[in-house]
């Protein structure tokens, strides 16, 4: 896998910025927005493979700029792998209430503790995914995702998750 994911997301919110976010206060207007707190479960998958399972907590910021939210994640695997980071997303309603997809672009840092050797420490993790958020606000989501490290190091065989995450409102 490469960088397609990345791509998408941010074509995808910079289309969703031009439409929908560009305004009297221009595109990158700060605005509020829902705090949230997930947690995911995720299958772990090298090189093709299931190597086992993923354990996410993540926080969205009380704001955003235009469709880019802040966010923070960390994550651990059963390997102990481990990796932390701090990025953006963004979130597109979708036909129906309450449906929406989203993505998010991260870049943090890997450690690989009993599980693959990623190429060094820096990594950015793209993910996206489709979601119903809930009367009380809560949502549901499965989501894929991918991480490498985008070439910066001559090793970089990448991994990925495909997991479901819930999310609950803090506000």
């Amino acid at each position: 896998m490469d960088g397609t994911l990345a791509a998408i997301y941010l074509v995808a919110s910079l289309l969703d910025m031009g439409v929908n976010h560009c305004g009297q206060d221009g595109c990158l207007a700060r605005d509020a927005a829902p705090a949230r707190l997930s947690v995911q479960a995720a299958d772990v998958q090298f090189q093709g493979a299931g190597i086992g399972q993923e354990l996410y907590l993540g926080y969205d910021l009380d704001h955003r700029y235009g469709p880019f939210q802040p966010t923070v994640g960390l994550s651990v695997t059963e390997q102990e792998a481990g990796w932390i980071g701090f990025g953006v997303k963004s979130r597109m309603e979708i036909g129906a209430a309450g449906l929406f997809a989203e993505g998010s672009i991260m870049p943090g840092y890997y450690t690989a503790g009993d599980g693959p050797d990623l190429g060094g420490n820096l990594h950015f993790r793209s993910a996206l995914g489709l979601g119903y958020e809930f009367d009380n606000g809560a949502t549901l989501s499965v989501l894929f995702d991918h991480r490498s490290n985008a070439d910066t190091r001559p090793r970089n065989p990448g991994m990925e998750t495909i997991s479901v995450r819930y999310q609950v409102a803090l506000d």
